[in-house]
């Protein structure tokens, strides 16, 4: 009984741990509406962010989810910010679909 409750109280520590490092996109995929969302697939597409995108870069990229609008507003801007953001998450994009397809 004592080293089920052990096990038990480590698992949920480490989930505990693993849920405060949660990153951004994480956090966002998660939260968001869309079918099919896992821990798993959120997990994956956060790595792809950490590979790709700088912490403001993923900030940015988590208010997707919330409005997907603003993602076309950034890719149609004219502004030389947007357009170098933009090359970095279309890579995101690119690197998450080939790792968490």
């Amino acid at each position: 009984m004592t080293v089920k409750l052990f096990a038990t109280a480590a698992v949920l520590a480490g989930f505990s741990a693993m849920t405060a490092q949660a990153g951004q996109i994480e956090r966002a995929c998660l939260s968001s509406d869309r079918p099919g969302v896992t821990r798993g697939l959120c997990g994956c597409i956060q790595h792809a962010a950490d590979i790709t995108l700088t912490r403001g870069d993923q900030s940015r990229a988590a208010g997707f989810f919330r409005d997907p609008h603003q993602a076309q507003v950034v890719r149609q801007s004219d502004r030389r910010r947007d357009a170098e953001f933009w090359r970095r998450y279309k890579l995101f994009g690119e690197t998450a679909a080939a790792y968490c397809s």
